[in-house]
């Protein structure tokens, strides 16, 4: 018989999960038992696909612990998702009406990509309707209306990402900016994490809605600063900084925005435990955050200095200058 984990159980082993083993791994038996959907049956989950390269979807695929296949076999039923499902024209975009009616109230609604709404949101259609295209932002926001839980994958999704990047002329926005108000889970990351994907899906059917930040992203993957967790940290208290990509040392003077970026990707790494952006000797380039990219680039000019016990100091601003025109 399965032991019952408790809340706190899970939190403790999600924070500890890191290169040894993988969250899904360690998760098996939580998995098995958040997975029951309803009535017995494996909770029904809707992925769409807006303006976005897919790569939240590819680091999806690429998940090795267990093997995607498992999941979308055994876990959950993924209904609907443009890339992976086998149906097409008028047979897909029935699958959408038919979840929407049967599990109202029951599914899981995850969007991948921001929603552009410039042009009458013509720049990302999805399906027609007496042969005029249906915008892509009505779908998000009509599934939104129903489903148990809306999450935004990617930063694209979550934030807006680089389609959102100015002059932003397809008009992209996150998802909460479509859905009328309603919770929105944002899993932010360029890509995201199959663990933060999974983790707050296990999270949201077996505890409820997991606790955000003031960004909308859950706090059990992204409430640790970069720069603390960084295994180059020792290197920046003492000083020791890379003036190259390829030598050793802190990259903070090579544009790394670790300071002010929040997530577990040092512990976590990505490839299955293998690696992330700094121990790949790149900065990182703060992808999680609402700011990317137009706020955190130039990716590779220094940020401003630090000042005692860690903290920003703002480089100066310009003196406003007095009299003359008005």
């Amino acid at each position: 018989m399965m032991r019952n984990m408790d809340r706190r159980e899970f939190l403790r082993l999600c924070g500890a999960t890191g290169t040894a083993i993988s969250l899904s791994e360690a998760l098996k038996p939580e998995i098995a038992a958040a997975f029951a959907g309803p009535k017995g049956g494996k909770p029904p989950v809707l992925w769409l696909q807006g303006g976005s390269c897919s790569g939240c979807s590819i680091g999806l695929l690429n998940s090795v612990s267990p093997e995607i296949a498992d999941v979308l076999t055994g876990v959950i039923s993924l209904n609907f998702h443009q890339t992976l499902m086998s149906a097409a024209g008028e047979q897909a975009m029935h699958v959408l009406t038919d979840v929407q009616k049967k599990y109202r109230g029951e599914y899981v609604l995850i969007v991948e990509g921001s929603i552009p709404l410039a042009a009458e949101g013509k720049y990302a259609t999805l399906g027609e309707k007496g042969d005029q295209p249906i915008p892509f932002s009505k779908w998000v926001k009509d599934l939104a209306a129903d489903a148990k839980a809306i999450i935004a994958v990617g930063s694209c999704a979550a934030f807006g990402g680089l389609p959102a990047a100015a002059p932003n002329p397809t008009g992209s926005v996150p998802v909460s900016k479509v859905v009328g108000g309603k919770a929105v889970i944002n899993i932010p990351g360029c890509p995201s994490h199959p663990d933060w994907v999974l983790g707050t899906v296990v999270h949201l059917l077996k505890f409820g809605m997991p606790a955000l930040d003031k960004h909308g992203r859950p706090k059990l993957f992204f409430g640790r600063c970069v720069h603390d967790l960084c295994g180059r940290r020792k290197a920046f208290d003492k000083g020791e900084f890379a003036t190259r990509l390829s030598e050793k040392g802190c990259l903070y003077k090579l544009g790394c925005r670790g300071p002010m970026a929040f997530a577990d990707c040092p512990e976590r790494r990505f490839n299955n435990g293998t690696s992330w952006c700094v121990a790949a000797n790149s900065p990182c380039i703060a992808c999680v955050e609402p700011e990317f990219p137009d706020k955190t680039g130039p990716f590779f000019e220094r940020m401003p200095e630090y000042g005692p016990g860690g903290t920003f100091v703002p480089e100066p601003k310009p003196a406003k200058l007095t009299g003359g025109n008005k």
